[in-house]
């Protein structure tokens, strides 16, 4: 996603998590940065999944939707963060996978621009659209078995 009005919906949304919206959006927007910490559990958990297993999983996600929810990748992709509906970071039950949800906070991005780290795999669009938890748990046993396959 490149900056304008899809980033300022994007924008919207993502600030609309923090306590006082303005005041997070004016300090985003001046960081140099770019980056903004965000509290986790309102409107999005989020599962931090090792890259390893999370490309692949993006990958088999893309083939199942249209458009899935937000994505982040950390600095070099070694992980990814697939935001899912609040209170699944607190039933989700996978080795290897991390939540972040309810007391948590989470770096993200400023949409559209660039940052010399954490950045957007899959922007927001400003719709709410999350990933399904459920098909991110589909998508995960094929993107294993796939990965499983490979090696031998």
């Amino acid at each position: 996603m490149t900056g304008g009005a899809g980033a300022r919906t994007a924008v919207d949304w993502l600030v609309s998590a923090a306590s006082d919206p303005d005041a997070c959006r004016w300090q985003w927007e001046r960081n140099p940065l770019g980056v903004a910490l965000l509290p986790a559990g309102r409107l999005w958990d989020v599962l931090i999944v090792p890259g390893r297993l999370g490309h692949p999983t993006l990958d088999v996600l893309g083939r199942c939707v249209d458009r899935t929810g937000p994505v982040l990748a950390d600095f070099g992709g070694a992980r990814l963060g697939f935001f899912v509906p609040p209170g699944t970071a607190a039933r989700w039950v996978a080795t290897g996978v991390r939540g972040a949800g309810r007391g948590t906070w989470i770096v993200v991005p400023f949409p559209g621009r660039a940052t010399g780290g954490v950045r957007w795999v899959v922007a927001p669009d400003g719709s709410g659209t999350l990933c399904d938890p459920g098909l991110l748990e589909l998508a995960m046993h094929e993107a294993a078995a796939l990965i499983s396959g490979g090696d031998t």
